[in-house]
C-alpha cells in the first residue's frame, strides 16, 4: 500500500507540473501502476478531486470478478493466446469491461505484437554464423576498410502472397512471457527469382529473372558482364581502359 501511495504522488506531482507522461516503470519494475490506473488519476486531478485516498467502494458486489471468472478467463487465454476480448466475452460470459480488467489487472497481460523472423535457425547453422562472423572480424582487424572495396552478390525468390497484420498476430502475454514470432508468411503461387549486388552505400545493380527463362550457364556467364556495366556507369573513376580489353578494378576509398 506504501508503494502505491508513493507512485499517487508521483503521478499528483507530474500532473502539478503539467506532464503527461509518468515513468513509473524504472523506479517500481513490476509494481509499477498501470496505464489504466495512471490515466485514472489523471482524470480525477482534472476535476479537482486532488485527495489520493481511493474512493469508497460501491456496496454493489462484483458479481463478474469472482475468482471462478478469473481462473476461466485464463484458461481461455492460454488455450489460444489470439483470442480477443469479445472471443472471451462470447465464451465465458463475463462482461467486456470485466474480461478487460481482469486480463490487465488481475492477470497483469497486455496484447504484444509478434516479432517477425525471416526463419527459425537449427544449432548448428547459429554457430556457422558465429564462425563466420569470427573470421570477418580477423580480415577486418588486418585491413579495417574491407567491406568498402566488397561487391556482394545474392539471390531470393520473391513472393505474392497475403500478409498477417500486426493486430492479428498479437497475443496475450504476461510481463514475464517471451515476446510471440512469426516465421512464415502465406505464399502464393506467383514467385519470381530476385537477383541483386549490393555493396557498403546499399543496392548496386539487380535484376528480375523473366518468367519461363531458364536459369543455366549461360545467364550466369551473362550477370557479371551486367555487373561490370553497371560499376562502369556509376562509379567511372574505378574503372580503366587499358591494353586490348576493359578492367574493373575497386580502389581503396580515402576517407574524409
Amino acid at each position: 500500500m506504501a508503494e502505491k501511495l508513493e507512485q499517487r504522488v508521483a503521478v499528483k506531482f507530474c500532473f502539478l507540473l503539467g506532464k503527461t507522461v509518468v515513468m513509473l516503470e524504472t523506479p517500481y519494475k513490476e509494481a509499477a501502476l498501470g496505464k489504466t490506473q495512471v490515466y485514472k488519476w489523471f482524470h480525477r486531478f482534472r476535476n479537482g478531486e486532488l485527495s489520493l485516498a481511493d474512493q469508497p467502494l460501491s456496496e454493489r458486489p462484483w458479481t463478474s470478478r469472482t475468482d471462478e471468472n478469473i481462473a476461466r478467463i485464463h484458461e481461455l487465454i492460454l488455450e489460444d493466446r489470439r483470442r480477443t476480448i469479445d472471443n472471451l466475452v462470447d465464451l465465458s460470459g463475463v462482461s467486456w469491461s470485466s474480461c478487460q480488467w481482469i486480463l490487465s489487472e488481475e492477470l497483469q497481460m497486455k496484447r504484444v505484437i509478434a516479432k517477425f523472423m525471416p526463419h527459425v535457425l537449427t544449432a548448428d547453422q547459429k554457430q556457422s554464423r558465429v564462425d563466420a562472423c569470427r573470421e570477418l572480424q580477423e580480415h577486418l582487424e588486418i585491413d579495417p576498410d574491407l567491406f568498402v572495396k566488397v561487391i556482394t552478390g545474392d539471390e531470393s525468390w520473391c513472393y505474392a502472397y497475403n500478409p498477417e497484420t500486426k493486430q492479428q498476430s498479437s497475443e496475450w502475454k504476461s510481463s514475464n512471457s517471451p515476446r510471440p514470432k512469426k516465421v512464415l508468411r502465406v505464399k502464393s503461387n506467383v514467385k519470381t527469382m530476385l537477383i541483386y549486388f549490393f555493396d557498403a552505400n546499399g543496392i548496386f545493380y539487380s535484376e528480375f529473372i523473366p518468367n519461363g527463362l531458364t536459369v543455366n550457364k549461360a545467364f550466369y556467364l551473362r550477370v557479371p558482364k551486367c555487373l561490370r556495366d553497371a560499376v562502369r556507369r556509376k562509379h567511372p573513376e574505378l574503372c580503366k581502359v587499358g591494353g586490348g580489353g576493359f578492367t574493373t578494378t575497386m580502389r581503396q576509398r580515402t576517407k574524409p
